[in-house]
């Protein structure tokens, strides 16, 4: 099992990013996606998820309504995209799927 996060960055308060995560190794159409959260000195936060068949979308208190999770399950990858960010968005942002396994995250950082 393989999941890998890209597309963190240095962004301006207001400004917009895309995260993906690229899996392998386990059947990906067949699990629920999540994406979590986690900044320094603060418990892992839940961000959103994402049924199978991307029927279902729940997200966070702190990023409804900003932040939009997405999965394309013949590419076997997940995709957060986040809107309006501010300076509580700053942290490591990962992913997982099957119970136990991530990925080694992407840090998104929010600041002028």
């Amino acid at each position: 099992v393989r999941l890998v996060e890209s597309g963190g960055d240095l962004v301006q308060p207001g400004g917009s990013l895309r995260l993906s995560c690229s899996t392998s190794g386990f059947p990906f159409s067949s699990y629920i996606m999540i994406w979590y959260r986690q900044a320094p000195g603060k418990e892992r936060e839940l961000v959103a998820w994402i049924s199978p068949d991307s029927t279902t979308q729940k997200y966070g208190d702190s990023v409804k309504g900003r932040f939009t999770i997405s999965r394309d399950n013949a590419k076997n990858a997940a995709y957060l995209e986040m809107n309006n960010l501010k300076a509580e968005d700053t942290a490591v942002y990962l992913c997982t799927g099957p119970s136990g396994y991530w990925g080694q995250g992407t840090q998104v950082t929010v600041s002028s």
